[in-house]
């Protein structure tokens, strides 16, 4: 009983380090990020045929922050995923340690596919229906901060849902998760992606079917990604005892 208290006690002192290998990582990535920040800027609102209005003087070191903590997210995600790795590798096959090892890079690419896929598909289009609905009747104004808070709604989110086939591979290889399972709970997790959906969007039907569809679509991909992840477990599993 005493060496089970000692092994919890020695896991929670390592995961407490690893979370603020973390922690400062993102911290670090978010003072380099300020650097870039104004460029970036820039860039993002070149195409917008209005000036965004600031209210306060601390407004723009908000839109700021918010730009540069999205830059850090990024950066610090293969951070977290390696720091994780490193936690679970003790009780992992030397083979399931390679083939976890190599997600570490897909997990950053997702989510900047998942950013990419919000600003460059979903954001312009509902921004540019929103808009349409004032169109002759009011005056068009929009502030730095409010802009770029929808911005991030229409973005980070889908750069994070994005990594769900990924991290259901990563739970289908560790035997967490199989395919049976994900199918047996694939009416929770419709509405759950629902709800989610609806929360991260404007209050308005286009939105929110422009984000239900790829979620419920990302489900799917990642089924069949378990399913593939499950086979060639059971195979090696196979394998290894019959060498045995």
């Amino acid at each position: 009983m005493e060496e089970r208290n000692l092994q919890l006690i020695s896991h929670l002192e390592e995961l407490r380090s690893r979370a603020m290998k973390t922690i400062l990582a993102f911290i670090g990535f978010l003072i380099a990020a300020l650097g870039f920040v104004k460029p970036i800027y820039k860039w993002l609102i070149k195409d917008l045929d209005m000036k965004l209005a600031v209210l306060g003087p601390s407004e723009i070191l908000w839109v700021y922050l918010m730009i540069a903590a999205v830059l850090s997210l990024a950066a610090t995600i293969p951070v977290a995923a390696y720091q994780i790795w490193r936690f679970v590798a003790p009780g992992l096959s030397p083979s399931e340690r390679k083939v976890t090892l190599r997600f570490i890079p897909a997990l950053f690419f997702l989510f900047v596919f998942g950013i990419a896929f919000g600003y460059f598909f979903l954001f312009p289009i509902v921004l540019n229906f929103l808009i349409s609905l004032s169109a002759g009747q009011f005056e068009t104004l929009f502030t730095a901060e409010k802009y770029f808070r929808f911005m991030l709604h229409m973005t980070v989110p889908f750069g994070l849902l994005f990594e769900m086939p990924l991290v259901i591979v990563f739970l289908t290889v560790l035997g967490i998760l199989d395919p049976a399972k994900l199918k047996k709970s694939r009416k929770v997790s419709y509405f759950l992606l629902i709800v989610v959906s609806v929360l991260i969007t404007p209050p308005d039907f286009l939105s929110d079917v422009l984000v239900i569809l790829p979620l419920l679509l990302l489900y799917e991909i990642s089924i069949t990604c378990s399913t593939i992840a499950y086979k060639k477990r059971r195979a090696s599993h196979y394998d290894q005892s019959s060498a045995a």
